[in-house]
């Protein structure tokens, strides 16, 4: 029988397990946002197993980057609609 290779995931859930001592060394505040990390990672796995990449940390570390990235465009236009509200409201309050 021929051989397969692994897919990403599998790679993914590889490189999940040699972080679990890690893991669990963190407080255990610091390890849902730990598990997180992987979330975001699993959400681009099909994307990473195309790239079939020789280090497969590589591509989970740039899926973290865009969840992260994605997550700060969010906070930034929400930002800037709250400063929107209040500029709204400090020129309703000054008329």
């Amino acid at each position: 029988m021929g051989r397969t290779n692994p897919t990403y995931r599998d790679a993914l859930r590889a490189i999940e397990d040699r972080w679990a001592t890690f893991r669990r060394a963190l407080r255990r505040r610091d390890q849902a946002q730990f598990d997180r990390l992987f979330e975001y990672a699993r959400e681009h796995a099909d994307a990473s197993g195309l790239l079939n990449h020789q280090q497969p940390l590589l591509p989970a570390l740039i899926s973290i980057d865009l969840e992260q990235e994605a997550r700060l465009d969010d906070h930034d236009d929400r930002l800037a609609a709250l400063e929107a509200a209040l500029e709204e409201t400090d020129r309703e309050d000054t008329a």
